[in-house]
C-alpha cells in the first residue's frame, strides 16, 4: 500500500521538526505531506529550511481545510491511503504499520487509532463528552466506535476521494458516523498516544464543551439532512 501521512500544521514551530523527524525515521516507506495552514510563527521556515515535503495555505483555513488539502494531494497523487498525523507530536508513527495492515486484512474503509482500546483514553469533561458522542454513534449506527474523537484516522482511497471531494465532509466524529451509515466499513485498533509535546493546543475547556455539543447534535439531527 502507498501511504501518505498527512501532517496538519498551525503554528507548531516547537514540534513540527521532531514530529516529522520521527516519521521519518519510524516509517521510511511513507510519504508524508505538512500543510501548513497559515502559521504566523516560524513553521514556514521550519518547513523551508528543513526542505520538508509541504504545501503553504495562504491563510489560516482551520483543520478541516488542511485535512482536506491534504486529501486532495493524496487523490491526486494515486495513494492508496492517507492518515492524520497531529503535529504536536501526540500521536506515535509507530502504529501506522498496524493500521495499514488492518485495513488491508480486513477490508476496512477507515481505521481509528483507539486509546481507549490500549487503557487510555481522555479524562474529565472531554472524557465525558467522548463516551457521549460513541453513545449516540452506536444509537443512531448500530456501530461501537470507544474512541470517537481520536484524531488519528486512516482513509483508503474511496474515502479518500470522498473527503476530498465533498465540500460537508469534515475529518470529524459526525463525518464518520456518516460515512458508517453509507456503508463504511470502520475498524479500531489500540495504540497509546503521548500528551501534546510543545506548543499550546486551541481547545480549551469552554471550547471542548462547544466542540461535543456540536458534534452531538450534528449526530443526531444535521446529518440526517446530509
Amino acid at each position: 500500500m502507498r501511504v501518505l501521512a498527512i501532517v496538519p500544521a498551525y503554528n507548531e514551530e516547537e514540534c513540527l521538526a521532531n514530529t516529522v523527524q520521527e516519521l521519518i525515521t519510524t516509517c521510511p516507506d511513507v510519504d508524508y505531506l505538512v500543510v501548513n495552514d497559515g502559521s504566523s510563527d516560524a513553521t514556514p521556515r521550519i518547513c523551508d529550511e528543513l526542505a520538508l515535503s509541504h504545501i503553504d495555505l495562504p491563510v489560516n483555513c482551520g483543520l478541516t481545510s488542511a485535512v482536506k488539502a491534504g486529501m486532495k494531494y493524496a487523490m491526486r497523487h494515486g495513494y492508496d491511503a492517507a492518515v492524520q498525523i497531529d503535529s504536536d507530536g501526540q500521536h506515535m508513527p509507530e502504529y501506522i504499520s498496524l493500521m495499514a495492515k488492518t485495513m488491508r486484512d480486513e477490508g476496512a474503509d477507515i481505521v481509528i487509532a483507539s486509546r481507549n482500546l490500549a487503557g487510555g483514553g481522555a479524562e474529565g469533561a472531554r472524557g465525558a463528552g467522548a463516551r457521549l458522542i460513541a453513545a449516540f454513534i452506536r444509537q443512531t449506527t448500530g456501530t461501537t466506535i470507544t474512541d470517537p474523537t481520536s484524531g488519528m484516522r486512516m482513509y483508503n482511497r474511496a474515502m479518500i476521494e470522498r473527503l476530498a471531494r465533498g465540500f460537508d465532509l469534515a475529518p470529524e466524529p459526525d463525518t464518520v458516523a456518516l460515512l458508517i451509515r453509507r456503508g463504511a466499513k470502520v475498524v479500531e485498533v489500540p495504540t497509546k498516544m503521548r500528551e501534546r509535546q510543545g506548543g499550546t493546543s486551541y481547545l480549551h475547556f469552554m471550547s471542548s464543551i462547544s466542540y461535543m455539543a456540536r458534534t452531538c447534535l450534528s449526530i443526531l439531527l444535521f446529518q440526517w439532512f446530509r
